[in-house]
């Protein structure tokens, strides 16, 4: 496992509709086509940004396909699978091996709280679908309703395709603890884009969020001003990106749909969320305007 590949600033990748609420291929080989022009080093595809849980295998599927198919060789793709049902997420395993990426992820299963033995034999039934492909733990508890523990984790350590984590929890000492328990080559990603400057100082291997689409350069700043030591620059790019974060998070349409609607302003078409998400209103246009705004001014200081 070359953990260079799992350096860096990894967007989370957004579900792409037409017009009429379906996948759109085209629109997702744009999108991603988009990514690679802004040099990140990977895309998390499928995850809560791609609205997965409202979305069935075989759409998912698709998009997935049509990502591949723009990004091959150009950035590491890590492909969350997991369904609320073991069969749908070995199949989505299966199938994102077949398309050749680097890793596959999965949240534990939700609604029911399964014993940590129940958690660790679905994970290990999904790894068990690819074989030859890196797995990496899911933990994002206040949505899953489940928290990685160290225990969990050496148990699932005894699976060798297991190389990471990707860590949403809030506290940034989780990120210590999986990387001190994992050791020197073991992934670790940050998950809240609110905390990235201190989930690195804690010893993320990257970050991947919900929020760098639109504002990719000041991410990629931030880390490269930390690697530097540049710490009074990479900290005043995080307070920029975390008040952005909650000019987004003010609309009354969901976080996705501004972020979308933000997008469209830099020439990328998202189409909107799919319900039950909320779109935007006629008043959320000012939000989305006085983000996008927000963004161009801090790349434009910053970057």
């Amino acid at each position: 496992m070359d953990i260079k590949k799992y350096q860096g600033i990894f967007p989370a990748f957004y579900a792409c509709y037409e017009d009429d609420g379906a996948i759109s291929p085209e629109r997702v080989r744009a999108l991603t086509r988009y990514f690679i022009d802004k040099g990140v080093q990977g895309l998390y595809v499928g995850g809560s940004s791609g609205e997965c849980i409202y979305q069935g295998v075989e759409e998912r599927k698709v998009v997935l396909e049509n990502v591949m198919a723009e990004a091959r060789g150009k950035l590491t793709i890590i492909a969350h699978v997991a369904c609320n049902n073991t069969a749908d997420s070995r199949e989505l395993a299966r199938h994102a091996e077949g398309l050749g990426v680097d890793a596959i992820a999965a949240i534990p299963p939700i609604y029911f709280h399964l014993p940590a033995y129940g958690i660790a034999e679905y994970w290990n039934d999904i790894s068990a679908a690819a074989p030859n492909t890196d797995f990496i733990i899911y933990n994002i508890p206040q949505l899953a309703g489940v928290a990685l523990t160290p225990a969990l984790l050496a148990e699932m350590r005894k699976n060798p395709r297991v190389i990471g984590v990707k860590n949403s929890s809030m506290p940034t000492q989780d990120i210590q603890m999986w990387k001190d328990q994992g050791g020197a080559d073991f992934v670790v990603m940050n998950g809240p884009d609110e905390q990235l400057i201190s989930g690195l100082a804690m010893g993320a291997t990257g970050g991947i969020g919900g929020t760098y689409g639109p504002m990719s350069e000041l991410y990629l700043k931030l880390r490269e001003e930390f690697l530097a030591g540049g710490l009074a620059k990479a900290q005043a790019i995080q307070n920029e990106c975390c008040r952005i974060i909650y000019k987004m998070c003010s609309a009354h349409g969901n976080m996705y749909a501004v972020i979308k609607g933000i997008l469209r302003k830099q020439g990328v078409e998202c189409g909107g969320v799919r319900k039950p998400l909320t779109g935007l209103t006629a008043d959320d246009q000012a939000v989305v305007d006085e983000a996008a705004a927000m963004i161009q001014a801090a790349i434009a200081k910053y970057c």
